[in-house]
């Protein structure tokens, strides 16, 4: 057949008719919550290295501040919990007792150590009772910085050919800034060293926090998520509403899991409003943290009477996808990318 100008006009207007095809929705994205840390010591290379071979998206470093301001990956300032600090006698006279975010707490704390102070002491299992295996590589790694997990990511995503990104949390900012010490330029300035300094670099910025979010907003164009416990919290996450105004400081919503997929007389229930109404305004939903331990997991979804044991952890997995989550965290990345299929 000959084709005319009227006949390409006329085929051309009858396919724009058609139904734009819908694009296939992005797989949801598994985030290594502390590296593989049900596997491994939490905030470890040895950890980030194995969520990466384990398939993780994203690893996870929490970030506090050493004396000299330099970013150091630890869950809390307070580490005798996961370090060997508390068997160190040249550190015995550093043990103190401080309040943070309105608790008092005892212990050996980041801000009072230099980068090299810290570099000296070991990681260790923070539950060994539940994770004996993971307890087995005690004393093998050091403290990592933020710079060392970036590091590790991008030669990471190099190798295999797939890209790692870091999803750094802000850990207690508001008590660091109160020491002189505040972590929201330090942050976007590494970010831009770092090269993540877009809404399209493999980065997310996380905080318990609305005004750090707010703040490293106008210093860094990186994606910010805001977290939410289960408890109180000051932000509303059980509202439309709510949620929307949390779009105004943030690109995501982290909630803990259970306000997406309720736990009901021992079971998972079902799906909130939370996913659609985040959606609807413009947030990524990225809930925390799916543990397979029984001790974790709903009194259903468990197995046998060990604490230690693993459960029925596939059934909390696809019931976060099957609602519909941008992406999870998980101390077990590997049973979280199996389950995602």
């Amino acid at each position: 057949m000959k084709i005319t100008r009227r006949t390409f006009a006329a085929t051309t207007a009858a396919l724009s008719a058609l139904p734009a095809m819908a694009q296939p929705k992005p797989r949801p994205i598994v985030i290594a919550h502390r590296g593989a840390s049900g596997e491994r010591p939490e905030h470890t290379l040895l950890g980030y290295r194995l969520a990466i071979a384990e398939g993780a998206d994203f690893i996870e470093p929490d970030l506090c501040l050493t004396k000299d301001g330099h970013f150091v990956v630890r869950h809390e300032n307070e580490i005798a919990g996961t370090t060997d600090v508390a068997s160190r006698p040249e550190f015995a006279a550093r043990k103190a007792t401080k309040v943070i975010d309105g608790q008092s707490i005892t212990g050996w704390f980041t801000e009072d150590f230099t980068l090299a102070e810290i570099k000296t002491l070991r990681a260790r299992e923070r539950l060994p009772a539940l994770r004996a295996g993971s307890a087995k590589f005690d004393g093998q790694e050091q403290i990592p910085t933020y710079q060392e997990v970036v590091d590790l990511a991008k030669a990471e995503s190099k190798r295999l050919g797939r890209t790692i990104g870091t999803y750094p949390e802000m850990k207690h900012p508001s008590y660091f800034a109160g020491l002189g010490l505040p972590m929201e330029q330090r942050l976007a300035d590494a970010l831009k060293a770092y090269g993540l300094n877009s809404k399209s670099a493999p980065v997310f910025v996380q905080c318990f926090e609305v005004a750090p979010l707010k703040t490293i907003g106008a210093m860094t164009k990186a994606r910010r998520v805001m977290l939410v416990g289960s408890g109180a919290a000051p932000v509303d996450v059980k509202s439309a509403a709510g949620i929307k105004a949390i779009s105004a400081f943030a690109e995501g919503l982290g909630p803990e899991w259970p306000l997406v997929v309720p736990t009901v007389e021992g079971r998972l229930g079902p799906a909130t409003s939370l996913v659609a109404d985040a959606h609807a305004a413009g947030l990524a939903v990225h809930p925390w943290t799916v543990r397979a331990e029984n001790v974790f997991l709903p009194l259903k979804l468990r197995k046998g009477t060990a604490p230690a044991d693993h459960g029925d952890v596939d059934a909390v997995y696809k019931a976060l996808f099957a609602a519909g989550v941008d992406g999870l965290f998980s101390d077990f990345p590997g049973l979280a990318v199996k389950a995602r299929g």
